[in-house]
């Protein structure tokens, strides 16, 4: 405690001024440590060099990692940071635009763009808060009608930014959804066209479909680089909050292209509800029809039967939907027409197997063969036991044309594998003259999934009997109905073998042409036109005799030519039923197959089943040109 009476004096020393108590005190002290020994004085011991040194070297390694985490930040990882706070500030929206239009040949619209609207999660704008999510996500899923749990899962599922949660909103969805945008971040409608089929099934195995998911199948399938559309782009500013403060258009869109088609809407219409009517009427299983021209090679018609309905799966097909289908033993997904290669041809082999004879010169015009009832043939196995090879009725002497026109069978097992004095084109002469047909190649036509014929393999135990068996269509091999249509096609223009196309030309959206899709000429018969003529001329035979196996084609309002056919399948009395027919006669602007699978019949015949559609379509056809 200092001395009240000495405060008022001051002693300077060393430039600072002294307080006298402080003397007094101190003076005090060193009295007092004279006479205890005990000093208390307070220490003050430096700090040592090896604290201080390790002090400053702490100090500059703190400063090294802060300059080196502030380094990387900046400079190494600098862009990649500025990306994601870019990303964070900017997002892109796409602009959808129309995908392309098709038209069959007449221009009528087969396919239609219609408005559809789906709900997508921004998952970066939801809400982080769990709480403030599960608001979100359960006010959404009262307005959409669909559990709120599964709307989660979609989310959770996906490792996209922007997740399809919910599709073709109705109306009054997006009138709710569109009140509370406020109440609902990170939701926003998108508009997502969807496509609209005509008449879906007529239509399916041709067009094929476009899914929202992206799958497509049929024309929509192969020429999707045309019909595609290309989205713009939308670039929207937010603020720290999310809200949007900017939006700039990087790109506009664009339509895709459309197609038309060499198909006749109303001859595939015909075609498909007559063979509706037959396939039901003689109970078969399913049936196809191919419609070319024969002057181009263009798909004028494709049927196939059952068929679905392509509407299901644009509109977004159900889970039960799916099953129906695929549980279907018809199987209606199945396009006969190009992928049916469980079909061996039976007599609709014939005309091909006549060229063959008539090149290699087994036989000419003129040749006269006695054609009996039936040819009886040693057993190869069992000497003294003899194998015969039927014919469907007695014919007696025939010539080339007319076993084509009566579809002989005797006449062609003989030129086909010979017989007593008459030397036959033999099995690998035959392959050989179905090769040159393209029977054992894809046509190449533009649809996707085109199956392939399989002719027979020869080095298996071959016997004359099974050249027989080839000679009429039967045996081991089968052929696409696309197949059959396209060999015919150069019976009836003379030789040229035709890559079968369906797409005509590509146009823009004012109807005019971009691109025009040439005929394409796959091979050249190596047949001379008097050949060929013989053989046309037995098909027109087939449809103007009265004992013709095609007589009732002779109706139609021009003349045709045509050739049936009926293969057995492995079933007793059950066959496959085909017909070719080419028109008119002396200017052919249709080859039409059709075929009719698994009719009951016997042996000596089968109900009609075929006939009556060619008839139906061909006289619709050339009935609606005059």
């Amino acid at each position: 405690m200092s001395n009240p009476r000495l405060g008022k004096f001051k002693i300077k020393k060393f430039g600072r001024e002294i307080d006298p108590s402080d003397i007094l005190l101190d003076s005090l002290a060193r009295k007092e440590e004279r006479q205890t020994g005990v000093s208390e004085k307070k220490l003050e011991i430096l700090i040592s060099h090896r604290i201080l040194r390790g002090f400053l070297i702490g100090f500059f390694v703190l400063l090294i990692f802060i300059f080196g985490k502030t380094f990387q930040l900046q400079v190494i990882d600098g862009r990649e940071y500025a990306k994601l706070a870019k990303e964070n500030q900017f997002s892109v929206r796409f602009i959808e635009a129309e995908r392309g239009i098709i038209y069959d040949s007449n221009m009528k619209q087969l396919v239609f763009n219609s408005p559809s609207f789906d709900l997508a999660a921004l998952v970066n704008d939801l809400p982080q808060n769990p709480d403030e999510r599960d608001r979100v996500i359960g006010k959404v899923a009262e307005i959409v009608s669909v559990e709120a749990q599964v709307l989660k899962d979609k989310i959770n599922a996906s490792n996209l930014a922007e997740t399809i949660i919910a599709k073709n909103l109705t109306h009054e969805s997006i009138v709710l959804l569109e009140s509370k945008r406020g109440e609902l971040p990170g939701l926003e409608i998108i508009d997502n066209a969807e496509r609209d089929y005509l008449s879906g099934s007529v239509f399916s195995q041709i067009i094929g479909y476009k899914r929202k998911t992206g799958e497509k199948s049929g024309l929509e399938n192969y020429y999707d680089n045309i019909l595609n559309s290309k989205p713009g782009e939308v670039y929207i500013e937010r603020d720290v909050r999310g809200r949007p403060i900017s939006k700039e258009v990087v790109s506009m869109p664009e339509s895709g292209k459309n197609l038309v088609l060499w198909l006749d809407a109303g001859l595939q219409e015909k075609i498909t509800a007559s063979l509706a009517r037959s396939i039901e009427n003689v109970g078969g299983t399913g049936g196809a029809a191919v419609a070319l021209d024969p002057k181009t090679g263009g798909v004028l018609a494709l049927v196939s039967l059952p068929s679905y309905d392509n509407n299901l799966f644009s509109h977004d097909i159900s889970k039960d939907e799916w099953i129906e289908l695929q549980a279907d033993p018809r199987n209606p997904l199945f396009n006969r027409a190009i992928s049916g290669i469980g079909y061996p041809t039976g007599s609709t082999i014939k005309p091909l197997v006549g060229v063959a004879a008539l090149e290699e010169g087994i036989i000419n015009e003129n040749t006269k063969i006695y054609s009996p009832l039936e040819i009886c043939l040693k057993n190869p196995w069992h000497p003294d036991e003899k194998t015969c090879y039927e014919d469907w009725k007695y014919h007696g002497t025939s010539d080339i044309k007319r076993a084509i026109a009566e579809s002989v069978n005797t006449f062609f097992y003989q030129i086909g594998g010979g017989y007593e004095g008459l030397k036959g084109l033999g099995p690998t002469k035959i392959k050989e003259w179905l090769t040159k047909f393209n029977w054992d190649s894809l046509t190449g036509i533009d649809l996707p999934k085109e199956g392939i014929g399989i002719l027979p393999n020869l080095e298996d135990e071959w016997t004359t009997g099974d050249t027989y068996h080839l000679s009429i269509g039967q045996g081991p091999f089968s052929i696409t109905p696309i197949q059959v249509a396209s060999a015919y096609v150069a019976i009836a223009n003379g030789g040229k073998i035709y890559r079968p196309k369906v797409v005509k030309e590509v146009i823009n959206s004012d109807k005019e042409a971009i691109e025009k899709i040439e005929p394409e000429i796959i091979k050249n018969l190596p047949t001379s036109a008097s050949n060929l003529e013989i053989i046309r001329q037995g098909m027109k035979q087939a449809v103007t005799s009265p004992d013709g196996s095609s007589y009732s084609l002779n109706y139609l309002p021009v003349v045709a030519a045509a050739k049936t056919g009926t293969s057995q399948t492995g079933k007793a009395n059950v066959y496959h039923n085909w017909v070719t027919v080419f028109a008119p006669y002396d200017d052919p602007q249709i080859v039409l197959t059709v075929l009719v699978e698994n009719v009951q019949g016997t042996p000596r015949g089968i109900p009609a089943a075929v006939l009556p559609v060619a008839r139906e379509a061909l006289d619709w056809y050339f009935s609606t040109r005059e």
